[in-house]
């Protein structure tokens, strides 16, 4: 197991900052291809999401692996409430991180519309076709997409206040590049 000191593992930072790009490039196609016409570039973008989902989601596994047998450097010193309340958001982001690839897969299985992955591997449907379930799952889709990026920004406002106004290390021990 790791125990380093004050930094973040490269894997680590690696893991974090290729989740976060991940996130934000699924999120930016999710929202642009819900305003297409229907045409076969709306569905080549549909898959193009799906595939991201699957990848982001066998990428969580595995930073979450990764997280198990390492593990990270102790909180720089804060009030009691903030610790908590970065545990708590931590906490919120993963599961949140599983939950909308899961949520992605349940509505594609209940619309009737199977995740092919990159065109080659066809992931088996988790639930039959139920539209009425299937719009429900949508809407469940889109709102946990919106609590991800409102703790996305709490997330990234906190380690701005760290390092702007704390002036402690909780920023620069995740950046990349720095061992």
């Amino acid at each position: 197991m790791n125990h380093s000191t004050d930094r973040y593992s490269s894997t680590a930072k690696a893991l974090h900052w290729l989740m976060a790009l991940g996130l934000f490039g699924a999120l930016g196609v999710g929202f642009y291809m819900t305003g297409l016409p229907l045409s076969p570039q709306k569905l080549q973008i549909y898959s193009w999401h799906k595939w991201a989902g699957v990848s982001l989601f066998l990428l969580v596994l595995l930073r979450f692996a990764w997280r198990l047998g390492h593990r990270p450097p102790a909180p720089v010193p804060m009030p009691a409430w903030q610790r908590l309340a970065a545990e708590g958001v931590h906490h919120l982001l993963y599961l949140l991180m599983f939950a909308i690839p899961l949520t992605g897969w349940l509505m594609s299985s209940a619309k009737g519309f199977q995740t092919v992955y990159f065109g080659v591997l066809p992931i088996p449907d988790l639930i039959g076709k139920d539209p009425d379930l299937g719009n429900l799952l949508k809407t469940v889709h889109v709102s946990l997409n919106f609590l991800l990026l409102a703790l996305v920004a709490t997330h990234a406002g906190a380690a701005l206040k760290h390092h702007f106004l704390d002036r402690d290390a909780t920023l620069r021990r995740m950046l990349p590049g720095r061992s």
